[in-house]
């Protein structure tokens, strides 16, 4: 059996929740004291310049929209984020953000400049990419302020306003402690394997320097996913010495083999705290009807909230591939050859989670309290923050659009975008950022 993965422990190492450095640092030394990030965000909400900035972004949201159409009508599919990514760094320095690039892996990156920078950076993202292939209609239909079009809640309309909160930040004279990078990721979706923030952590130039993360998503203002789902991918391929469907009959069959395999991978049972899943989503193999194929394979998926279920489930799911081998090459004839199974790996998304004790978490809780008068920070999900949140720096994903859509990830996907809908939710988020970035009190 030829296996293409990380051993158990190797994967288990990988997935691990680990107590960060930073995280431990940013911990209060006794009791959370919420007072101290209320202050912090009140003094914040009564500055004028703060102020000043959300009526920027009031009197400018028609071009925060036009922003959100010309990126949203971008192809920007799985491994198709070379156009976008250009593009949206012309738009970060247009934004006034300065030492501006696409970095190797096609991340656009755009600084803003603290007053006394630790050599430490927060980040502020939105993923550039969307699920949808080469050829997807991309472009927006309106219907009043109503937008319909693949990608625009996930997350075009973060996007664009990110580069509104630059703009604005720079023309109220904002200052903020800490140095902000702005970064338009890439590969956030699906086969993408987080493969963007993934460089920005593991290669880039900000390698050990990011000390907080923030992910923009789609959503409304007053929630945060704190943790992150970890999932493994494979692609499970059967070979066999395939054959004529009549005159051939009798020869192990692949296809059976893949059968057998997805049946009991099927009924592998988890719990339901914490979450944890399986599935089947793509097959594919064979040559024609009348032909026993000598190729077959299904891609899978499997993910938990909790890294021990998901090593549960991944060790299962090898021992259930080599015994839907032996079960066909024990059927049938293996004259011409024996079934094989190889087992691809092509996904690994790692869990983490930011703990109520880090100063991202309370000054988040308290920014959101403040503004929108609630906080959610319970959600587990498969975002960006992975990854930092698997390194153990803390991270959140965060929403500011209208929260007001739906149909992610179709063709019919949309999202409302009518300003009295949109603004509270952006001052609400924008605030989450000052605060903890540091906004200078003047």
């Amino acid at each position: 059996m030829s296996k293409k993965f990380l051993s158990t422990a190797a994967l288990a190492a990988v997935l691990m929740t680990s107590t960060s450095v930073l995280a431990q640092e940013a911990a209060p030394a006794a009791a959370i004291d919420p007072a101290q990030y209320t202050q912090a965000v009140d003094s914040i909400l009564a500055n004028a310049k703060f102020e000043a900035a959300v009526k920027h972004m009031d009197d400018t949201y028609d071009q925060l929209l036009a922003e959100f159409e010309e990126l949203t009508e971008i192809p920007s599919g799985p491994f198709m984020e070379e156009k976008i990514s250009a593009r949206y760094a012309e738009l970060l320095t247009a934004a006034g953000l300065t030492d501006v690039k696409v970095d190797e892996e096609g991340n656009s990156i755009g600084l803003w400049k603290g007053t006394a920078g630790d050599g430490k950076f927060l980040v502020v993202s939105a993923h550039l990419d969307t699920v949808f292939p080469e050829g997807t209609d991309v472009n927006i239909q309106w219907k009043g302020t109503e937008a319909h079009a693949p990608g625009v809640r996930d997350d075009k309309m973060s996007t664009a306003i990110l580069l509104a909160y630059a703009r604005a930040m720079k023309e109220a004279g904002i200052q903020t402690k800490d140095d902000i990078l702005f970064v338009g990721t890439v590969g956030e979706e699906g086969p993408g394997d987080l493969r963007g923030v993934r460089y920005l952590f593991n290669e880039g130039e900000y390698k050990d320097k990011i000390k907080g993360f923030f992910s923009v998503e789609g959503g409304s203002a007053g929630s945060a996913t704190v943790g992150g789902t970890g999932s493994v991918r494979y692609r499970v391929h059967f070979k066999g010495p395939g054959g004529h469907s009549f005159g051939a009959f009798g020869l192990v069959n692949p296809a059976y083999a893949l059968a057998d395999f997805m049946t009991t991978f099927s009924q592998i049972q988890v719990p339901a705290n914490p979450k944890t899943t399986h599935s089947v989503g793509i097959l594919d193999g064979g040559t024609s009807v009348n032909s026993i194929p000598f190729a077959v394979s299904a891609e899978i998926d499997m993910r938990s909230n909790d890294p021990s279920e998901l090593d549960k489930v991944h060790e299962r799911m090898k021992v259930i591939a080599d015994q839907a081998v032996a079960n066909e090459n024990a059927r049938r004839s293996v004259a011409e050859g024996p079934i094989t199974v190889e087992l691809e790996q092509i996904g690994l998304r790692p869990a983490g989670q930011t703990t109520e004790d880090t100063d991202i978490f309370q000054m988040t809780k308290a920014a959101f309290q403040a503004t929108v008068g609630d906080f959610k920070g319970e959600g587990f999900g498969s975002t960006d923050s992975n990854i930092p949140m698997s390194l153990g720096i803390p991270a959140l994903t965060i929403g500011a659009n209208s929260g007001i859509g739906g149909r992610g990830h179709s063709l019919d996907e949309w999202l409302e975008t009518a300003k009295d809908k949109t603004l509270p939710n952006m001052r609400a988020t924008l605030a989450v950022v000052l605060a903890n970035a540091g906004m200078a009190n003047e």
